[in-house]
C-alpha cells in the first residue's frame, strides 16, 4: 500500500496501536504453565473489544485468532493445548483488520531461564530489524533492506530462512512487494514515499530451510533448530526514517 491521504495514515495508526496493545497483553501472560490457547483467547478479547478482526482468520480461515510459534516453530503456529515451558522461545504474531486497514507485528518472548543461544538469537533479530529499518529510505530498493538484515545474521553466525519473507500490507494481509531478509538480486522494487510493508527478520541457529508441520499451518525449521521472529509494520517517509505503525 502507498499512503496518499491523512485519513489512510490515521487508519493505519489506529490498527497498528491496537496490534501493539494486543501483543502487550499476550507478552505479559507468557509464563510456564500457560497454554498457547490461553494467549490466543486473551488476544481475541483485547482486539474484539475494539471491533477488530483477525486478518489470518479473515483472509485464510486460519484456525486461531493469532499465530503463536514455539522454539523450532518459526511462524503460523496454531494456538492450542501446548503448555509453555521454562526456557521456551514464544513467538506471538498479531495481524488485525480494523475499519479496512491492517497492521502486522510479532515479538519473540524469552521464558526464563533464558539460554545464551536464545539471547543471541533475540538480540540479532532486533538488531537486524533496526538495520533494515534504517535502510528503508525513499529511492533505495527492497534489496537494500534485505541486504542490511542479512548482514546482521551473517555477523552473528545465524541462518536466514530464505523461504520466508516480509510483505506489503495495508488494505490486504499480503500485498506486493515481498521483502526478503537477504541480499536478493531480484528484489528490485524501489521504495517510495508512503510505502507500507511488514519488515520481519526470521533467523535460526543452524537450519537454513523450513518445513510444514502436520497441521498444515505451522512452519518450523527442518532440523528443529531454534528460531526467532521480530516484526513491525513500517511506512517509508521522504527525508527521514520510516514510521513504525505497530508501536504505541
Amino acid at each position: 500500500m502507498i499512503v496518499r491521504t491523512t485519513e489512510e495514515l490515521a487508519g493505519l495508526k489506529r490498527v497498528g496501536r491496537l496490534v501493539a496493545r494486543t501483543l502487550d497483553v499476550m507478552e505479559r501472560m507468557v509464563a510456564p504453565g500457560v497454554t498457547t490457547a490461553d494467549l490466543d483467547r486473551a488476544a481475541e478479547a483485547c482486539a474484539m473489544a475494539e471491533r477488530a478482526r483477525s486478518a489470518p482468520r479473515l483472509t485464510y480461515n486460519f484456525p486461531g485468532f493469532t499465530c503463536i510459534s514455539v522454539n523450532e516453530q518459526v511462524v503460523h503456529g496454531v494456538p492450542g493445548p501446548r503448555v509453555i515451558q521454562p526456557g521456551d522461545i514464544v513467538k506471538v504474531d498479531v495481524t488485525l483488520e480494523l475499519d479496512g486497514f491492517l497492521g502486522d507485528s510479532a515479538r519473540s518472548v524469552l521464558v526464563p531461564p533464558v539460554a545464551e543461544t536464545a539471547t543471541r538469537l533475540h538480540a540479532a533479530a532486533v538488531a537486524a530489524f533496526e538495520a533494515g529499518f534504517a535502510a528503508a529510505q525513499v529511492g533505495a530498493t527492497i534489496r537494500d533492506v534485505g541486504a542490511a538484515v542479512g548482514a546482521v545474521a551473517a555477523a552473528n553466525g545465524l541462518q536466514v530462512l530464505r523461504q520466508l519473507s516480509g510483505h506489503g500490507i495495508g488494505r490486504k494481509l499480503h500485498e506486493p512487494p515481498d521483502v526478503p531478509n537477504w541480499d536478493d538480486p531480484d528484489a528490485t522494487t524501489v521504495l517510495r514515499d508512503g510505502m507500507v510493508f511488514a519488515l520481519e527478520p526470521m533467523f535460526a541457529l543452524s537450519d537454513s530451510t523450513v518445513t510444514d508441520e502436520k497441521d498444515g499451518w505451522t512452519v518450523r525449521t527442518r532440523r528443529r533448530s531454534l528460531a526467532i521472529h521480530h516484526e513491525h509494520t513500517i511506512m517509508v517517509r521522504a527525508g527521514q526514517l520510516p514510521l513504525v505503525l505497530t508501536a504505541l
